[in-house]
């Protein structure tokens, strides 16, 4: 059963169409848009409100990133790493300018019909396999994450308590497996139940209000501290002393190139509006937002942890924070941490199910008019990610080589690849450039990421077969 009336609606007449669109047809892999609703008789719908698409946007962008930034700060110093996450944010911005140009001048309504627009049929099916990829990878360890935090994880023999392990006791019923069950059935799948993207505005506005939490919370502990003399200020640039040091600061580009992903959601959001202009102001009030959450618990987590920074933050508040209620907070840092993640699932699964139905049934009817297509996808991609989390152990690591590569081609390959091809004729000699620029940029921050995984692997590995040498 899926969310929303399905009562008749009497037929809107003389209502404003939206602008600058067309109507999709039955062989784009989208919902249907909001004039094609009313004429089906859904309930009226008046089109999402500039705040619901900001805050679905903003949560599509701020996802578990958020806590692998600070660690780049380490890495980079505060006055390069800040700088860094504004160049981004402009690329990012940049890129979804390039990918509304093109829609509009093809009239496509879908990120793979703006593909297709540009390369045919096969490029929108490697860019749906792309997202497909991606998003089913991200979700998985959105899952695993939360698992990781309330029930607790094991490696190299040891045990790390999860918060209700700590609250209650070990009991079976916050085990890992049935707390995801729950996880699953309880918050996961009524979510992932709607139709329309801007009916996930609310959850997706608290996700927002739980990430400026943590911001909230990490600033208050460190100003506390900086204070009473606990910590000093970290460094502002980065110390680079010899060959390792200079190459040590490239493996913190694919954590950035990375943290502002959301080109899968444009359209969706897009599609939704009453006025199609307010997509521009409303990706640039999205970044902007972004951008000021990621600076924020950046510059405060590694002002408190300074060179402690963990390569993921949310581990440094496992241990005593130097301050009274230390262990309240932690607590309180993980919950809204895991609570973000649950409602960060929903916005990533949607662009998943429209993605997938386009790769798998790309001539059928729109997705919303079919309900047992819709719940079959829903059901199938919902159980996959959900197994993928518990009986796959080694799925983080498949998808630390296949991930990064998606999800640049997502973000900036196909969008300069577009420019570049250029079908309509419009893209100017700037965003050419840049476009070259972003394509060098992707590959060389893909390259980056794949030998630093195989090189962690490798390492990892290693090590395992010398301590089982000694062993022996």
């Amino acid at each position: 059963m899926t969310i929303g009336s399905l009562e008749p609606a009497p037929a809107a007449e003389g209502k404003a169409l939206r602008k600058g669109k067309r109507v999709a047809d039955e062989r784009e892999p989208l919902l249907p848009s909001r004039r094609e609703e009313d004429a089906a008789g859904f309930d009226e719908f008046n089109g999402a409100s500039f705040a619901g698409a900001v805050f679905n946007l903003s949560t599509t962008i701020v996802g578990a990133g958020i806590m692998a930034l600070p660690a780049t700060m380490k890495v980079l110093g505060l006055v390069p790493g800040v700088v860094m996450i504004v160049v981004v944010a402009l690329l990012t911005d940049a890129s979804i300018d390039m990918l509304i140009s093109s829609s509009r001048a093809g009239k496509a309504v879908t990120y793979g019909g703006v593909v297709g627009d540009a390369f045919g049929r096969v490029g929108r099916v490697l860019l749906q396999a792309c997202v497909l990829i991606n998003n089913v990878g991200v979700l998985i360890v959105y899952m695993i994450i939360i698992g990781d935090v309330l029930s607790g994880t094991s490696s190299s023999g040891e045990h790390h308590s999860g918060i209700l392990e700590g609250w209650f006791g070990v009991h079976w019923w916050n085990g890992r497996f049935f707390v995801l069950m729950v996880t699953t059935l309880a918050v996961f799948s009524p979510l992932a139940c709607f139709k329309r993207v801007d009916s996930l505005s609310y959850s997706s506005a608290l996700s927002v209000a739980l990430a400026v939490v943590f911001v909230v919370i990490t600033a208050g502990i460190a100003v506390v501290k900086f204070i009473g003399g606990g910590i000093q200020m970290p460094k502002l640039f980065p110390d680079v002393t010899d060959t390792a040091s200079i190459w040590n600061l490239f493996t913190v580009v694919p954590v950035l190139v990375t943290a502002y992903i959301c080109h899968y959601n444009v359209h969706s959001i897009d599609n939704e509006l009453e006025d199609s202009t307010q997509i521009r102001p409303i990706v640039r009030t999205s970044l902007t937002l972004c951008t000021t959450v990621y600076i924020a618990t950046s510059f405060f987590a590694f002002l408190l942890f300074g060179d402690g920074t963990l390569d993921d933050v949310l581990a440094n508040f496992d241990s005593n924070l130097g301050i009274p209620y230390s262990s309240f907070l932690n607590d309180v840092v993980r919950v809204s941490y895991a609570a973000h993640l649950m409602l960060v699932f929903p916005i990533v699964f949607f662009a998943l199910r429209v993605n997938v139905d386009g790769l798998f049934f790309p001539f059928s009817q729109p997705l919303s008019s079919d309900n047992r297509r819709f719940a079959l996808i829903t059901v199938v991609l919902i159980a996959l990610i959900f197994c993928g989390a518990n009986f796959i152990p080694s799925i983080w690591d498949a998808f630390q080589f296949t991930g990064a590569t998606a999800a640049v081609a997502i973000g900036f390959i196909f969008p300069a690849a577009i420019t570049l091809r250029d079908p309509h004729c419009i893209a100017t000699k700037w965003k050419k450039i840049l476009s070259v620029f972003m394509i060098i940029l992707a590959v060389f921050s893909n390259a980056i990421a794949i030998y630093s995984d195989a090189y962690s692997m490798f390492h990892k590995s290693s090590e395992s077969s010398f301590n089982l040498g000694t062993l022996l």
